[in-house]
């Protein structure tokens, strides 16, 4: 088990290692008969991603499965002066806080904000101890001070990576032992993320994490051949742009190919209380391969945001902890092909 004390990363330093970096950010590839996924590794210095907004642990570079890539970069530039991300020209440029690939995961709100003065500190789960620079409301978007990284650890075998964030903000009382583990099982083309957050501090974590998953299938765009499927009847609000895509029931359909700055985005409502609902189904008949995305908590929230350059379903569940509380949750992702017009 390696451990790495993350101290202060600047507003200089704290940029995605594929724009900055002269050699290749620490990663690590696991691999089953089936899948084989590459993941970058938590790094304040040389790490592919360095950013404020999303957890540190478990970005997914790429995901084989049977000829297919499922994830990559959805931008083909990044400029530590953008926030979220642009177009210039034929480029889609992102911010430090935005280039990020894969499944990636962000704990919403950042704790202790609000309250912070100008100079004071919060918390991002995932990320460590920030520095509030001014009275500016908070943005995921904005670049903030590393103040206090907090003790990583990660634990790397032929199928799995087990990544320990353990950080105590005496200042704030929060404090938590945040474990997640990534692991291919054994024959089969799925990937398991699976969490464990413990809140050591004395105040109450309130939160919600989110799963951004930026789908990037075959570099496909954003196309008629994608269909989201849902186990509930779709309600988005705001409607979706009618003269881009459509809700049918329980499926969202892409009506042409999103070009330009084209943008799909909605929120999604109808699911129920019940984990039986937290089921993404996407599919694209075009390359005939397809993913489904589960998880065992109820759905808080969902949102679908895509581009040109990908398609995200994004599920929030909440979690709630009371000094010395712990909560586990998990996702399955399960990869497969679609048969031919010839039954192969």
């Amino acid at each position: 088990m390696k451990a790495i004390a993350f101290t202060v990363v600047s507003l200089l330093t704290a940029l995605p290692a594929l724009a900055y970096a002269s050699s290749a950010p620490p990663q690590w590839e696991i691999a089953n008969k089936l899948v084989r996924a590459k993941l970058y590794l938590p790094d304040a210095v040389s790490g592919f991603y360095r950013g404020t907004r999303f957890d540190w642990s478990g970005v997914i570079g790429d995901l084989q499965f049977a000829g297919h890539s499922y994830y990559g970069p959805w931008f083909t530039q990044t400029d530590p002066k953008v926030p979220d991300f642009i177009y210039r020209g034929s480029e889609i440029v992102a911010g430090p806080c935005s280039a990020i690939t894969g499944p990636v995961e962000e704990f919403t709100p950042a704790l202790g904000y609000d309250e912070a003065k100008a100079g004071g500190t919060f918390l991002k789960i995932g990320v460590g101890i920030l520095r509030k620079p001014d009275d500016a409301p908070y943005s995921g978007y904005r670049l903030y001070e590393i103040v206090d990284g907090g003790k990583w650890s990660t634990k790397k075998s032929a199928d799995a990576v087990e990544f320990t964030q353990e950080l105590h903000d005496s200042a704030s009382g929060y404090g938590y032992v945040y474990w997640k583990k990534i692991s291919l099982v054994a024959d089969k083309p799925e990937m398991l993320i699976e969490h464990r957050l413990r809140n050591v501090g004395t105040r109450p974590i309130h939160t919600n994490v989110y799963g951004h998953n930026f789908l990037v299938l075959d570099k496909q765009p954003s196309n008629p051949a994608f269909t989201i499927t849902l186990p509930f009847a779709i309600t988005a609000d705001p409607p979706v742009d009618k003269e881009l895509a459509e809700v049918r029931k329980n499926q969202i359909v892409y009506l042409k190919t999103l070009l330009g700055e084209d943008r799909v985005y909605t929120s999604i409502t109808g699911f129920s209380n019940s984990p039986d609902d937290y089921k993404i189904r996407i599919e694209n008949t075009a390359v005939k391969a397809g993913m489904t995305i589960t998880g065992d908590r109820p759905l808080a929230k969902m949102a679908l945001w895509s581009i040109r350059s990908v398609l995200a379903v994004e599920p929030f569940i909440d979690i709630s902890l009371e000094p010395g509380g712990e909560s586990t949750w998990k996702y399955a992702y399960e990869y497969y092909t679609l048969p031919h017009a010839d039954g192969k």
